[in-house]
């Protein structure tokens, strides 16, 4: 990245400035501003997370926000209420708390000297999510967004659930949120109030994990701040950007086949991050492409942001299977319109182990790829997975540290039915969901399908290239769960991720169906037997024509640049694990990964910050109801003689018909322990 010093406006920085809520609550905000606003009034952006501003984020939201500001904005970086130096508590994600909070700091900063008046907001996964739903809420100021790495559905494309089953990301991101919601705030900024402030944060807070857990189905706590209920709310120009390698890559394009406002998307090879941070590469110039969208629509520049492709997006080339890539090896490629009048859907008929040629159009499927007789219905093909299964499926949102993407496919494909196309005799491009109709059975009333697309070279070795998840229990809907009879055939429908993906000659398309996929998802209280007509099976691709334009330049975007970073001290050493254990006399299995920052020193504020995350998912055997998942935070905060710091623990386990959560929460002082709750507590299975 390149580091801008020399920018069109001089700025200063307001490092506290208290917002006042209409119920006497103060959040704390961040502004970096034009020194120039005091007489000549700009636009204001807005990021508004949860991450604490004065330490956690600090770092990260020194390269974009002064960057921004140096180009004419007021930028203000809001910590959410409960958090960072923001009085009150968090409880919980998305409430409506927070989001009319937000609509009260928009017309802050609107009615501010140095405002002009008008308002866009702006981030990433919360912040974005945060910007989509207050968007849709309609306040007067809000001129636009620009948003990566979000959702527009939270119960069917979120960490929580995938085609109704449960990820194991919910237990992940509620560990997350249980820690950085007990946070103490810093005395230097709020004084003698901060012990206060922090025993009320600890005494209110629960496990996040226990109200996720008590929606198990679609219902009107996931409808709540779910804009896909009503696109028509947002009525803002909106920027949207993921990753390929994100879990949130999805909704880009789902804004825009449906909103009816200026849009444009932008999704990349990357993972969890800003596309000017992204990893995997190549990262480009975001921040160039986000004020210039700001200039448009918040100061009325006439600069063609609008012009182009409505989708620019990555074109992923074959690579072989990694944890972790530096590069995703590929090319631009631009779209006029979602959905696309380039993507052409292509259906294969399944047949016994293979893919087969693609379905003529009126040709009926169950003539096609077989060579029975006329009178006799071909038998089904079968898998009862082991919980092996999904052991090397990487993290459902990437964040690239440590190592989290999928791995070698093989190894999960032994416990898995799998269908091989014939070898490719020309290069094959794809560009949108791919989607798997399957005519099966299953032995349980309870049970799920994992579907996953590889490309699997010469070699044999296989590149997951996406992959979706079908809890069958909610084949009528996710929202109305029912019993599935056992041996009564049915029509299931699984929908893949969306992916840009080019597949070489000489390389094969695998699907491989597994009734497993642990620890990616909760597995079913019992093994289940799938049983799959693969003759009135197919997989359907969506083909981007080789021959088509990219509509695009080689390189569309300028290299990545930002503000320096504040200066930070490593004081003791990082830690990343991704590790799979496996016991071969006890038969126990367990995933463990580390996430340790170390101690870090943020030099301007003389703080010290350390943050451990550990995660653990373990079974035994094929017995299902052994399955479990723990996430365990540290978070330290040191200055002189202030030395805090909060340990949580979150476990999660079952059996057929209950979730046990087992939670701690304890808060210290130097070694002496100020703080210290328990939990345990179950919550009924609902078809899970």
């Amino acid at each position: 990245m390149r580091f801008v010093t020399q920018l069109p406006y001089a700025t200063k920085e307001e490092e506290h400035v208290a917002i006042p809520m209409s119920d006497g609550v103060e959040l704390s905000a961040r502004i970096w501003r034009p020194t120039s606003s005091d007489s000549e009034p700009v636009p204001a952006v807005l990021e508004y997370i949860p991450y604490r501003k004065r330490d956690l984020s600090a770092v990260r939201d020194s390269i974009h926000h002064p960057y921004i500001a140096g180009h004419g904005y007021a930028c203000v970086r809001v910590d959410i209420r409960g958090t960072g130096e923001s009085e009150g508590v968090l409880t919980d994600e998305y409430l409506e708390q927070e989001q009319s909070d937000a609509e009260e700091v928009l017309a802050w900063l609107a009615a501010q000297p140095w405002c002009d008046g008008s308002t866009g907001m702006m981030g990433i996964s919360w912040g974005a999510f945060a910007a989509l739903q207050v968007a849709a809420r309609q306040p007067p100021s809000l001129r636009g967004i620009v948003i990566a790495s979000f959702t527009d559905d939270r119960h069917a494309d979120d960490m929580h659930y995938m085609g109704g089953a449960l990820l194991s990301d919910n237990l992940a991101e509620a560990g997350t949120m249980f820690a950085y919601g007990t946070c103490p705030p810093d005395p230097a900024i709020v004084g003698g109030r901060w012990r206060t402030m922090w025993h009320e944060r600890m005494e209110h807070t629960r496990p996040w994990v226990l109200e996720w857990l008590r929606h198990q189905r679609r219902d009107d706590y996931w409808r709540h701040a779910s804009v896909c209920e009503d696109y028509t709310a947002v009525r803002c120009p909106v920027l949207a950007s993921s990753g390929w390698a994100d879990g949130y890559s999805n909704a880009v394009t789902r804004l825009l086949g449906n909103l009816d406002v200026p849009r444009k998307g932008l999704i990349g090879p990357w993972s969890h991050k800003f596309p000017h941070l992204g990893e995997p590469g190549p990262a480009i110039g975001y921040l160039q492409e986000v004020v210039r969208w700001w200039d448009h629509w918040l100061k009325g520049v006439d600069n063609g942001v609008m012009d182009g492709p409505m989708l620019r997006t990555w074109m992923q080339d074959s690579v072989p299977p990694s944890t972790s890539y530096e590069e995703r090896p590929g090319r631009w490629v631009g779209e006029p319109t979602w959905p696309s009048p380039h993507i052409q859907e292509v259906t294969h008929p399944l047949a016994p182990h293979r893919i087969g040629p693609p379905v003529e159009n009126g040709a009926p499927l169950a003539d096609i790829g077989t060579d029975r007789p006329e009178a006799a219905e071909p038998e089904p093909v079968t898998v009862q997975s082991p919980l092996s299964v999904g052991q090397f499926a990487g993290k459902w949102a990437s964040y690239n540290a440590p190592p989290d993407l999928p791995y070698d496919q093989r190894e999960e494909d032994g416990g898995s039915l799998v269908f091989d196309s014939d070898p490719l005799t020309e290069r094959l491009e794809i560009l949108g969901s791919p989607t798997v109709e399957l005519d099966l059975t299953i032995s349980e009333p309870v049970g799920m399908v994992a579907a996953r697309l590889s490309d699997v070279s010469p070699d044999g070795s296989g590149t997951r290239v996406s992959y979706g998840i079908l809890n069958l229990t909610r084949l009528g809907g996710t929202d109305t769960p029912e019993p599935v009879e056992p041996g009564r055939r049915y029509r299931a429908k699984v929908q893949l991720n969306g992916v840009g993906q080019a597949f070489p000659p000489g390389h094969r398309i695998r699907l491989s169906l597994s009734t497993s996929y642990w620890p990616m998802a909760w597995p079913p209280p019992k093994p289940t037997l799938l049983s799959v007509y693969a003759h009135a099976s197919t997989l359907s691709l969506p083909v981007r024509p080789t021959d088509e334009p990219d509509e695009m330049p080689a390189s569309p975007f300028g290299e990545p640049e930002g503000a320096p970073p504040i200066t930070s001290a490593q004081l003791s050493p990082r830690e990343e694990r991704w590790e799979v254990k496996r016991d071969l006399v006890g038969y126990n299995a367990e995933l463990e990964i580390v996430k340790d920052r170390g101690m870090v020193r943020i030099d301007d504020i003389a703080l010290d910050v350390g943050l451990r995350a550990e995660e653990r998912y373990r079974s035994v055997a094929e017995d299902f109801t052994s399955v479990s998942g723990e996430s365990a935070w540290t978070m330290r905060f040191h200055r002189d003689d202030w030395d805090v710091r909060v340990e949580t623990r979150t476990r999660l386990s079952s059996d057929e018909d209950e979730f046990f959560v087992d939670a701690t929460l304890d808060g210290y002082e130097g070694d002496r322990r100020v703080f210290s709750r328990t939990w345990n507590e179950r919550v009924p299975r609902d078809l899970l």
